[in-house]
Order: structure tokens, then sequence, then C-alpha cells
């Protein structure tokens, strides 16, 4: 592949094609979020479902979870009556059950500081999150390289001109230019600046997230920060059947605080669970279990989410594997089992092994997202730009997957069938043996009518040629560049923003940096 010059790229993309998919944009009213109007899949009977909560409930009963390094969660639990043993914790059957539907909420808003950009979490809705955590970032320009701060500047403002992201997400890249216990308080404020987006709290330890609460208090005051949602955080398990401190602090954190967990049991089928789907899932349920539970023992009423990153390993060499059957029956099974919960489901999206934004890595992603969108997945993180099993987010990869993303939200929309979309007069109007190009309603309709991909080609071979003959990254890679040239500043109160660098600062002076990787 070879990347577009800056002079190619006003001819090419930034011109005819970039201000065609400006307007397409444009023609599509953008929502900030997915009300889904088609059914979840249900992949698995009431017999199965019951089978899989059985097998949970005996994991927990006999085998337990260990929680490592917290000594007040052992001892919240042993208050509840479960048996503690040294750090391994079991649980009586239907324990976690009855303490979850007791008080977690089966949906909520997370608000943003623009209103207009709010998520409604859980029911029919989806809110589509892009990238979190690579350590690398790569583009057809310079390749794979480590990510800095510029380059996650770069994502969250080319995330906010993204019209079918709905949330500015969290560690969309590591910047490893900056010092790793002080980073987040940059990504923080990065998010805050440059999106009007709802975005993730830091996730790693108890300081870091009182510090995403002190500054999101800043943002919206601390009276609204304690009634509302405004932040979200994922507490990932380390399979199998093991939660640390960092996870745990972080969960108390924001649980006390009033806000949303999404209690997410992190597999490998075949390394980290059982190479099975039946196993994985019943080991799933018993970590999400166990883990909701928590949330809701340390504040009940907290809002939650039972998580689900499960997917599969190669037999062959041990790597992870995405887009596979197995994977695809795994998220269908745990929406079902979240519903039965009555919590939401976060799950995730257009995941990809592949190391470049090719046929493998749009062929993984977009099985790996549609499964998740018929699982009725609420909040489906790495929606874009996910390359090499995490390790790298892509730009070129964040523009193909973000038209899988309007492409799903406009299949889940349902079929339209108001008077206008039934076209009883245009085929009146049209009769036998006619077309409708130029008929009224065709010209009515004709900007909406269809969903607008921004990275296909559809012109004749000769066209396509004199254009330069791109393929769809090299057509990518102008695209992303040519929206972040028309990035649009949704500005911060200089008060607001004068006072969160002011405690970013005090923040950084109280301790010296440590290693950078």
């Amino acid at each position: 592949m070879v990347a577009l010059t800056h002079s190619d790229r006003r001819r090419r993309t930034g011109g005819r094609e970039g201000r065609s998919a400006r307007r397409g944009d444009e023609a599509t009213p953008r929502s900030p979020y997915i009300t889904r109007r088609i059914g979840c899949m249900e992949i698995l009977s009431q017999e199965g479902l019951e089978l899989i909560e059985h097998n949970a409930d005996t994991i927990l009963q006999t085998t337990g979870m260990e929680f490592h390094d917290d000594p007040e969660i052992l001892q919240i639990f042993r208050e509840a009556g479960c048996d503690v043993q040294g750090t391994r914790v079991r649980f009586a059957p239907g324990f976690c059950r009855r303490t979850i539907q007791a008080s977690a909420p089966a949906e909520f808003t997370q608000h943003a500081r623009n209103p207009a950009n709010s998520v409604r979490i859980g029911g029919r809705h989806t809110v589509l999150c892009p990238s979190w955590g690579p350590p690398f970032v790569h583009d057809l320009d310079l390749g794979r390289r480590y990510a800095t701060l510029d380059d996650f500047t770069r994502l969250v403002k080319l995330h906010q001109m993204i019209p079918h992201l709905h949330h500015s997400g969290g560690v969309v890249c590591e910047p490893v230019d900056l010092p790793a216990n002080k980073r987040h308080l940059d990504m923080l404020y990065t998010h805050i600046r440059w999106s009007d987006r709802p975005f993730m709290g830091a996730f790693i330890g108890a300081e870091r997230a009182g510090h995403s609460i002190d500054i999101v208090r800043i943002l919206f005051g601390a009276e609204f920060v304690a009634d509302n949602a405004v932040l979200y955080c994922v507490s990932n398990t380390n399979a199998p059947l093991v939660m640390d401190s960092h996870m745990s602090g972080a969960l108390k954190t924001y649980a006390r605080a009033g806000q949303p967990v999404a209690c997410t049991p992190w597999v490998l089928s075949g390394a980290m669970s059982p190479c099975t789907v039946a196993g994985t899932m019943a080991q799933v349920l018993a970590e999400a279990l166990a883990t909701l539970t928590l949330v809701q023992l340390v504040a009940p009423g907290a809002p939650c989410l039972m998580g689900s990153f499960a997917s599969t390993l190669s037999m062959q060499n041990g790597a992870p594997t995405f887009g596979t059957p197995e994977a695809g029956q795994m998220v269908l099974a745990a929406g079902q089992l979240a519903r039965r919960l009555c919590v939401p489901l976060h799950t995730v999206g257009t995941l990809s092994a592949s190391k470049l934004p090719d046929a493998q890595s749009q062929q993984e992603g977009t099985w790996g997202l549609m499964m998740s969108m018929f699982a009725g997945a609420n909040v489906i993180n790495h929606a874009t730009g996910w390359l090499e099993g995490g390790l790298v987010t892509g730009f070129e990869k964040t523009i193909l997957d973000a038209d899988v993303c309007g492409k799903v939200a406009r299949f889940f929309d349902g079929i339209d069938l108001s008077q206008n979309a039934q076209a009883m007069d245009a085929i009146a109007q049209t009769g036998p043996g006619k077309h409708f190009l130029g008929s009224d309603h065709t010209q009515a309709n004709f900007m909406t009518a269809f969903f607008r991909p921004d990275t296909p080609d559809n012109n004749s071979y000769e066209q396509w040629s004199a254009d330069g003959g791109l393929d769809a990254a090299q057509r990518a890679n102008g695209l992303w560049k040519d929206r972040l040239e028309h990035y649009e500043d949704p500005g911060l109160d200089p008060a607001i923003d004068e006072e969160l660098r002011a405690y970013i600062a005090r923040r950084k002076a109280e301790k010296p940096d440590m290693a950078f990787f």
C-alpha cells in the first residue's frame, strides 16, 4: 500500500471524496446512540440458560473466586455472609443473582458535557465506543510506531468528527511519551478539551479513579456528579477467577461515587477458560456474577453492566484469534445471560488480529460487530480502530470501521413503514415499464434513501483508475486527514479549563515521574 501525499490527498479525497463524505454526514442527522428496532438473536434455549447459570453457581460455590491484595473487599463479602478463606471467596447458589437484581438498575444515562450527546445505556439502546488501550498506532504514512500524546489527541478529534461513534472512549491509544503514573491526567483532559461526548475514567487503581472523579466534579459540578453518571469504568477480571486490587480499587471508587462499572471477564478460550463455548460461558458468568455482586454490596443501586470479552485461541500457535464462529456464539450467549440478570451488556466490536487495515481486518471486525449487535449489547467498546489483537489503533482502520458502524446503525433501525416509505403514490405515478429516477418521490428522498458509506468506490473501472486506482485503505488514509482538517472544536468554558489545568498540575507535582513504558 502507498499512502497519499498532501497534494494527492487534496486532489483525490480532501476534494471530491472528502466533500462527498461530509455531504453524507450532513444528510443523515446524527443520533447520540442507537435504538435497536430489530430483536436480539437467541442462541440458547431456556434450558441452556439455566444449565449455564447452574454451572456458574457451582463454580462460585465449590471453586470460588480470588480477590487479591484488598482486605476491605474480603471483609465486605464476609459481612454479606459469603465463605471467605484467605483471598478465596465462595458464594451460596443464587446469592449473587438475588443481590444484583435487588438493586442494580436495568437502564441509566451517562451524561455528556454537551447534553445533546448524552447516551442511554440499557434496554434497546447501543453505544459505540472507539478502540481502547493499544500502545502502538498505525497509519499508511508512518507505519506502526509507539503512540504519543499527539496521536492520542488526533484520535480524540477524529472520533469527535465521526457521526457513527457515540462516545469519546478512554485510552484510545497509550501515549508512551508521558510518564506512566501521570498520563491518565493528560488523557482525561484531552477527552474533555477536544470532545463534548461522554468519556471513560481511568481504570487502574483507586487513586487514578479518584482523580477522574475529582476532574468531572470540576467539569460538571459536585452536586450533579453526586446524582448522575458522567464517567464509565471497566473492571476486568484476571481470568480464570481472579480480580486484582488495581481493578477492585477502581471498582469500589466508582461505585461509591455512583458511576457505572462494567464488570468484564477477559478470557481467551483455550488458555484463560475451557476450550469450549459452554465451559467458557459458565466461567464468564461466574466471574461477572461475583464482581457485579461486589458493586452492589459496596454501593446498592450503583449502575453496573455485565461485561464479556471472550474470544478464542489458535490451537496451532497459541495466538489470540478474532471473528471466529465460537466468539460469535459467546457474545450471543452473553447477551442472553445479561438480559436474564436484568443488567446492561458491555462487550467488544471490530476486533482483529490483522496487522494492517486489510480484508482480514474487515472480515473479522465486521463479524464481531454484527454479533455484538445481534446480542443486544448496550455498550460496545473497540467499535473502531482495533488491529493486531489490541496492540495497535489504526487511523485507516478507524475510518473503515466507522463505515461498518454506520451500516449496523442503519440496519438495526429496522424497516421504515411510514406512508412515505410505502411509496404507493410513487408506484402509481410511475406505472408499468418506467423507471423511478425522475419521480417526485425519488427526488424528495434521494439524499436519505440509502446509507452512504465513505470508503467504497462504486465508479467504473475507468473512473477508478483515473482517480488513482486507490484501494479502500488508501482512500481511508485521505479521509481521516480530511476529517482532521475540518475538525470542529466544541470549545470549553475558559474558567473550567483553567481549573482543570491547575488541578492536573497539582496532582503531577505530588510525585516524581515513573517509567514511561
